[in-house]
């Protein structure tokens, strides 16, 4: 079989390779494909392999032949699913892959906020400790988690996991889903207690019409003065030119935002302004570990797909 990747530059590196779908066929990879160059690509397809590329009725016009897209990714809203069930394409996606990833990401950025680390590993290197009267300079004040009540919106696989890890660092835990939960130590609450509760929100809901915007100025002026807001999940869940608002406004502590509503971040990015703002480049997900899970999972999907019996399908 014919097999495309079309943007294997945001999956695989020097580490983290593709070979495991030469054992399937013919592999073509792309680095990064433009979207006008997508449908040639693609067009003598038995399967199209994906991250972010977008596949819809224009990308896709030519490829007659494609029965399978398999994502590297959770989310699909790339993929035209109408088009595709019209088409008859079975599109399958790699859930729960990068769960531990992103809870990590997410507490790395909170105990950088927190702890100061790297702006102490800055001071330290501009020969700063060597001039301090003391052997402990208070330059940048820190704060312990103990005690501190973190709110999680969005309590799936990756919610859970960053409820324990507050739980460990004793923490009060809160959280909001759309459906109930009985999760040993986390209280549900509404939203609107969430916001006004924690000391930290912490955002780990999928993008949809019920998330869209959801973080707005009323949101977060709802919030706690001095609270921290964490994005680790989806750019569009927020207004960053609230956030951006609320920051320098001093209501809220800081930001630690690892997603924006467009990526790569745009030259006029209104948050590259911002004070007490960390940011990473949407790279919770990335850890070497995780990539190559990714891998086996698109892999194993790939596999069960051709013995007749897909899994993780979104589309059928």
């Amino acid at each position: 079989m014919k097999i495309v990747l079309t943007d294997s530059q945001t999956v695989v590196d020097d580490i983290v390779g593709a070979d495991i779908f030469n054992e399937f066929g013919e592999v073509s990879s792309y680095g990064l494909l433009s979207y006008e160059d997508v449908a040639d690509a693609v067009a003598d397809a038995d399967a199209v392999l994906v991250n972010k590329t977008l596949l819809d009725p224009y990308t896709l016009r030519f490829a007659d032949k494609l029965r399978y897209i398999g994502l590297f990714a959770t989310g699909y809203n790339n993929i035209d699913i109408p088009y595709c069930r019209e088409k008859g394409i079975t599109v399958c996606n790699a859930g729960s892959y990068s769960t531990n990833a992103v809870a990590q990401h997410t507490f790395a950025l909170i105990l950088e906020h927190f702890s100061h680390t790297a702006e102490y590993d800055d001071f330290v290197k501009r020969g700063m400790w060597k001039r301090s009267p003391t052997f402990s300079p208070f330059v940048f004040p820190q704060r312990e988690l103990s005690g501190k009540t973190i709110g999680i919106v969005g309590l799936g696989a990756i919610g859970q996991a960053v409820a324990r890890i507050a739980l460990a660092f004793d923490m009060k835990v809160v959280a909001y889903n759309r459906s109930q939960k009985d999760i040993p130590g986390v209280k549900m609450v509404t939203f609107e207690e969430l916001l006004t509760l924690s000391d930290i929100v912490t955002v780990h809901c999928p993008l949809n019409e019920d998330s869209k915007g959801l973080f707005d100025r009323t949101a977060f002026e709802r919030m706690r003065p001095g609270a921290l807001f964490v994005n680790t999940a989806r750019g569009g869940v927020m207004s960053e030119k609230d956030l951006f608002d609320a920051l320098e406004s001093g209501h809220l502590g800081g930001a630690c935002i690892d997603t924006l509503s467009v990526e790569p971040m745009e030259e006029d990015c209104i948050l590259m302004k911002a004070g007490n703002c960390i940011i990473t480049p949407h790279i919770a997900w990335a850890p070497v570990e995780t990539r190559q899970r990714l891998m086996g999972i698109a892999a194993d999907n790939l596999r069960a797909f051709l013995a007749g019996k897909p899994q993780n399908v979104v589309s059928i």
